[in-house]
């Protein structure tokens, strides 16, 4: 079973603002209440390494899961895939203008690989979205300051 969401968030900020935060996957990873921390690859700032803790039985420690961001198209589009022996993750972010700033369409879908990942997520992706959206509400708030 595949686990599929797609939210679309409003906001009164202009577009490059918007990129500036989803296309940054220290940010993006920092935003999810799963990733208990992360490691950016100093070599290449398309990759990171998230340390996902997942509350399912089969897991007993955090796994760690190697993402990358396969396509760029600034500042609009960034699609990253996540691949660990538990689960495989894309999320494609598309910035779009608006008449009063910019519209962020999220779309997540995470395949799992061991028993309980794909409901765990089926329950929970959708709150994980309410997270993002509220980690880029914060940033694009702070940044007015």
């Amino acid at each position: 079973m595949t686990v599929r969401v797609t939210r679309t968030f409003e906001f009164d900020h202009p577009p490059e603002s918007v990129w500036a935060f989803i296309s940054d996957p220290e940010k993006r990873a920092g935003a999810i209440s799963v990733v208990e921390e992360f490691d950016l690859h100093p070599t290449d700032e398309r990759k990171a390494t998230w340390h996902v803790a997942l509350p399912i039985p089969v897991i007993r420690s955090t796994v760690p899961v190697e993402t990358e961001d396969v396509t760029r198209e600034p500042p609009r589009y960034v699609k990253f895939v996540g691949r660990s022996r538990a689960l495989r993750v894309t999320g494609e972010h598309t910035v779009e203008e608006t008449e009063n700033g910019a519209r962020l369409v999220n779309e997540f879908i995470v395949d799992g690989s061991l028993p309980g990942v794909e409901s765990f997520f089926k329950r929970n992706l959708d709150r994980e979205l309410d997270n993002l959206e509220a980690a880029l509400r914060r940033d694009l708030s702070n940044s007015e300051r």
